[in-house]
């Protein structure tokens, strides 16, 4: 989700002069050296769109994050049951079945449970989800029993597992500053990640997994990270600057990791975007994988940080 959004040429071949019938010995300025050119800057995207998009959903997190902020898990309560649909779309085109009304539930009874329990109902909940998944798929018989239930239990690791620790960050007194610190280190390393790449890219990152990703938009990730680490912790929660520093690190790392992981399945999936219900971004899978694996890196780094009450 970083530099994604950014489409990157590839860099012309160093011997190209050569097979154009110029001498290569003619270029006497490395600088006039194609590799050494910067890629013209596409952003692949309606990126005033995009942005539009960002910001109003950036505005339903603000406004449920600090008024009731119970409605903030109803609201990433609504994003996950569409990123299911989704999910569920593009692996029923593979031909394999993923039962939603179990997934559902069970997501919600973690979520909820997680948020006025603590994590060992949640857990609980978890198990429970993943058994009755066993017995769901049984009246469909052998034919595909162990894939199609992989990949259920795949999905509820995947997206309701991510939520126990949303409603874990969200459940303390000062629970809504903790959910905008971990929505903002993730913001940060997409926005970071995505100008940087649009601007510097220029070396691949991961080619086999993301051919747009690059170094520098990695770099850009993880300075912006460490930036809003370093002063949201101390502003908001009363840490330490180098406490921040190492939480922006840690969120960097797993919100680049989040998109890599849902490129691979895209890339495994054989298809460009998991879906297309926001316009300037693609699916809401596409918006909410960095997250995914942030929720828990900042819920157990807080944690120790800075304890609840």
């Amino acid at each position: 989700m970083t530099d994604e959004l950014g489409e990157h040429l590839a860099h012309p071949p160093a011997d190209a002069g050569a097979d154009a019938g110029v001498d290569p010995g003619a270029r006497a300025d490395p600088a006039a050296d194609p590799a050494n050119e910067r890629k013209p800057i596409r952003a692949g995207r309606n990126l005033p769109m995009a942005a539009a998009i960002g910001v109003a959903l950036g505005g339903l997190v603000l406004v449920t994050l600090f008024t009731v902020k119970a409605t903030f898990l109803a609201y990433v309560g609504a994003i996950a049951v569409l990123a299911l649909w989704e999910l569920r779309h593009v692996l029923g085109v593979r031909g394999i079945g993923l039962p939603l009304v179990p997934i559902i539930a069970g997501g919600a009874a973690m979520m909820t449970l997680a948020y006025w329990y603590g994590a060992e109902p949640a857990l609980a909940a978890l198990g429970g989800t993943i058994v009755v998944l066993m017995a769901w798929r049984l009246p469909g018989g052998a034919h595909h029993y162990l894939r199609d239930l992989s990949a259920s239990v795949f999905t509820v690791a995947y997206l309701p597992l991510a939520g126990i620790f949303v409603a874990l960050l969200l459940s303390p007194a000062d629970g809504a500053r903790r959910a905008l610190i971990f929505i903002a280190l993730t913001v940060g390393s997409d926005v970071g990640g995505y100008f940087a790449g649009i601007l510097l890219g220029r070396h691949p990152m991961a080619p086999v997994i993301s051919p747009n990703k690059t170094w520098e938009g990695l770099a850009g990730s993880v300075v912006l990270c460490l930036a809003v680490g370093a002063i949201m912790l101390p502003w908001l929660l009363h840490g330490h600057v180098w406490q921040g520093l190492i939480l922006g690190a840690a969120a960097a790392a797993a919100a680049i990791l989040g998109d890599l992981v849902e490129s691979m399945i895209k890339r495994d999936l054989e298809i460009k975007d998991m879906g297309s219900v926001l316009p300037g971004h693609g699916g809401v899978l596409d918006r909410i994988d960095s997250l995914i694996v942030v929720a828990p890196v900042v819920w157990v780094l807080l944690a120790v940080f800075v304890p609840p009450g």
